[in-house]
């Protein structure tokens, strides 16, 4: 298992600053808009798992470089690698990069994705795989994966993408591969708002620090409610979340929460 110093973490394919809680995440391949390759897919994917095991870090927001977030699987150090592979070095690799969504939907701190331009293939993966999205007008969107004579069930879309913008949305754009404007991301629900460029990252770090600044042990337990209830009836549901929600009352973020209040000032959450 991987441990990460927040402080002092130095990733080798991405870059990585932290301040305050936050964790920011930034694909920096600028020049080639930001794609994957083997190895920053492992990266990230052992990252996301460290996080669970960081408790410096209270929330985390993951942008690109260079006015894009990200154009997928690099062309030429991936997919055309993949195919001269036997089957089990694929189902390896697809694998691989399905544990990355694991990774991020895993760790307990939300995660808000900053998206600016190209945000396609595994780069759209990245951001449904995200908590909150932040997008500009300029953003656009695309799972391309059947432009590339492959499936669109990737990486967790056929389960997660119609739980965010609905069956007939998600179809569409799984089925053809076609963009998806920053407005119908907006009004689709992809994206919780558009920003303008210049501030984009600066309100996604905002909203990471408000998070940060929250009760973060409770934000952990909402996150695992989140993906857990997905698969279960209304009344397991319910019950699910009565023993969370008991868990979470015997914090002293609770009782911080009651005392700020019974003394009407701001409560200060510590995370335990």
């Amino acid at each position: 298992m991987m441990m990460i110093d927040p402080a002092t973490y130095a990733p080798a394919h991405c870059r990585w600053a932290f301040a305050d809680g936050v964790a920011t995440i930034t694909l920096d391949r600028p020049a080639m808009k930001n794609p994957l390759t083997f190895a920053s897919y492992a990266e990230l994917r052992d990252l996301f798992r460290a996080l669970a095991y960081a408790p410096d870090v209270k929330a985390v927001v993951l942008a690109g470089a260079g006015g894009n977030f990200s154009s997928g699987g690099d062309v030429f150090e991936i997919i055309g690698p993949l195919t001269k592979m036997a089957m089990p070095e694929l189902l390896a690799f697809t694998r691989m990069t399905g544990d990355l969504v694991k990774a991020m939907r895993g760790c307990p701190q939300p995660i808000v994705a900053a998206l600016d331009g190209v945000c396609v293939g595994a780069g759209a993966i990245l951001a449904m795989a995200s908590d909150i999205r932040f997008a500009t007008p300029a953003t656009r969107t695309a799972f391309l994966f059947a432009r590339v004579g492959l499936a669109g069930c990737d990486m967790g879309a056929c389960a997660m993408l119609p739980r965010i913008i609905g069956q007939g949305r998600a179809s569409e754009l799984l089925f053809t591969g076609r963009m998806m404007s920053a407005d119908e991301g907006e009004r689709w629900g992809f994206h919780n708002r558009l920003v303008a460029a210049d501030l984009l990252l600066a309100e996604a770090q905002n909203l990471a620090l408000s998070l940060a600044a929250g009760p973060t042990f409770a934000h952990g337990i909402t996150k695992t409610q989140l993906n857990t209830e997905w698969a279960v009836s209304l009344d397991v549901a319910i019950e699910m979340e009565a023993q969370a929600q008991a868990i979470c009352m015997q914090t002293q973020d609770f009782a911080r929460a009651y005392q700020a209040f019974a003394e009407k000032r701001s409560p200060v959450f510590k995370g335990d």
